[in-house]
């Protein structure tokens, strides 16, 4: 079957979607870019993305992100804790007070059990509500945790592993599920995906796997602010670019993620508004820097960079995305003075390729594994197949090992010395880039290898640990930055990652739609969209 004759059939099946009948009923629908609706429990699968879908509208965090602006980066604010502090006689003690009057979707009250048994979920395996499932996505982004206590109903205490000034960070990704509903339907998570009880604007009204997820509005949530503008939203499973594009030309959506660059043009014309920001988010490949890795050798990481003809990937992408000279934009205060320069520069590449052995009668033959496309991950296989050519043209003569991405997002969490991993030298997750913690000590410190964190590739560095340490201890903002304005100098004149361009996260929207705010970050508040 033609590829244009998939696309019509599925962008017919996304056209017979039933909406409600009730025509006062304010109804968003929103094509996604997953294979899947993320999963639902509390702790979404399918990467940092997925939080806008089955995250920020199910469940809150205590510590949030500033969602509702877009003329400048958001900063952290009170979520379902009202205030956090680090104790000034041991700063490895953060408490939290918990905010008062909140009730989950199913009418039980949100308080500090309610948060000790969610730490319990994800950290305690020995927890009769302990989900393995939730564990692998947030436990690697909670890598500070050390223990956690009530302190009274509305107080909690978590005890983190050192001093880490950056901790609040990490709070952003922990979402908090309903005990007494968990109890209700049997102490049973899999019952629980299609009856979840959260704290947050929306419910869970529908979930048919694989195909879409109808969130209805919570009249009674905490924060007048973020009470939805839409009744209900449907979230309609399109992982196909030409699917979501289709649909929402023929208005069985009202708006879509990532539209094909190649229909941008067309879709102006037809009245859509493409909207897009800067974005914290880098597109990269993490080689491995493993004994018996190629990419150990520092000649090649700094060949496969000078490789890529950025400009040539912003235009694949018909401009939905910017450059990447480092782990974070040129504008960010953490970018400092690298010292090597990423540039297109094929014939230095050949330079470096050659002088460590390689040449065109005899390339380097390696392999990656990517993902077949999803959420944060643009125009994946595209932007790899071009960059397979750039690199050929290199001496790098590159395979690809293509899996669905929840599958690539399983490598990742295992590291490069997993035994799934054997095969490949390199991963191609898109990285958020938001925070200190996120643009760099996650990825960079050599204490963060798995299953701790996702330092995948095991790279070592004593002045970039001593840096992160420093940062670590460091409460004042102005020297953060200029703490990890060195460690990404450092980080790009070893060229650890092979980065590619910045996201800009498009969005295509209907003249149905009348509000949006697209925030400077990956998360985004869904209950901005009215109609």
């Amino acid at each position: 079957m033609s590829v244009s004759r998939r696309t019509f059939i599925a962008a017919s099946a996304l056209a017979a979607l039933p909406i409600p009948a009730l025509a006062q009923e304010k109804v968003v629908r929103f094509g996604i870019s997953m294979a899947d609706v993320p999963l639902t429990t509390g702790q979404p699968d399918r990467g940092a993305g997925a939080y806008k879908f089955t995250g920020y509208t199910l469940y809150d965090p205590l510590v949030a992100w500033e969602m509702d602006i877009s003329d400048r980066p958001g900063k952290l604010i009170p979520g379902l804790a009202t205030e956090w502090k680090v104790n000034d006689a041991d700063k490895t003690l953060w408490t939290f007070k918990l905010r008062d009057g909140v009730k989950f979707h199913d009418g039980s009250a949100f308080n500090a059990d309610a948060v000790i048994w969610n730490f319990d979920k994800v950290f305690d395996t020995k927890a009769p509500q302990f989900d393995q499932r939730q564990a692998s996505q947030v436990r690697p982004r909670l890598p500070s945790v050390a223990s956690y206590k009530k302190i009274d109903d509305m107080t909690v205490e978590v005890k983190t592993k050192v001093v880490d000034a950056l901790f609040p960070y990490q709070m952003l990704w922990f979402l908090v599920s309903s005990p007494a509903q968990f109890e209700k339907l049997g102490k049973d998570w899999n019952k629980f995906a299609s009856e979840p009880s959260g704290t947050g604007p929306f419910k869970l009204a529908r979930l048919v796997p694989r195909e879409r997820a109808e969130l209805v509005k919570n009249e009674a949530y905490w924060n007048p602010k973020r009470i939805p503008k839409a009744d209900r939203m449907i979230l309609v499973v399109a992982p196909e670019g030409a699917t979501r594009t289709a649909a929402l030309l023929s208005g069985s959506v009202d708006l879509i993620e990532t539209p094909t660059p190649d229909t941008v043009d067309r879709l102006t014309k037809a009245g859509m508004k493409i909207v897009q920001n800067v974005t914290p988010h880098v597109w990269n490949y993490h080689p491995s820097m493993l004994p018996g890795s190629p990419w150990t050798d520092i000649r090649l990481r700094k060949a496969a960079n000078l490789a890529i003809d950025r400009t040539a990937i912003v235009q694949l992408l018909g401009g939905l995305a910017t450059p990447a000279f480092g782990q974070v934009d040129k504008s960010s205060p953490w970018f400092g003075k690298p010292n090597f320069e990423i540039k297109f520069a094929p014939d230095e590449a050949r330079m470096l390729m050659s002088a460590a052995g390689f040449s065109k009668a005899q390339p380097l033959k390696t392999k990656f594994v990517v993902a077949s496309g999803g959420s944060g991950q643009m125009l994946s296989l595209p932007m790899n197949e071009a960059i397979q050519q750039m690199f050929k043209d290199v001496y790098i003569d590159l395979e690809f090992k293509v899996v669905e991405l929840e599958a690539l997002y399983t490598a990742w969490r295992a590291g490069a010395k997993a035994e799934m991993n054997k095969d490949v030298t390199a991963n191609n997750i898109a990285y958020v880039t938001s925070d200190p913690l996120y643009a760099f000590t996650r990825f960079f410190a050599s204490n963060q290898g798995a299953p701790v964190g996702v330092n995948w590739s095991n790279y070592a560095s004593p002045e970039v640990d001593k840096l992160i340490d420093e940062a670590l201890q460091q409460f004042d903002p102005a020297r953060q930055d200029a703490i990890m304005a060195r460690v990404h100098e450092k980080v790009v004149d070893d060229a650890v990652l092979i980065w590619v361009v910045h996201d800009t996260n498009p969005h295509a929207l209907s003249p149905k739609i009348k509000s949006y705010i697209q925030a400077q970050h990956w998360f985004q508040d869904l209950t901005t969209i009215g109609v």
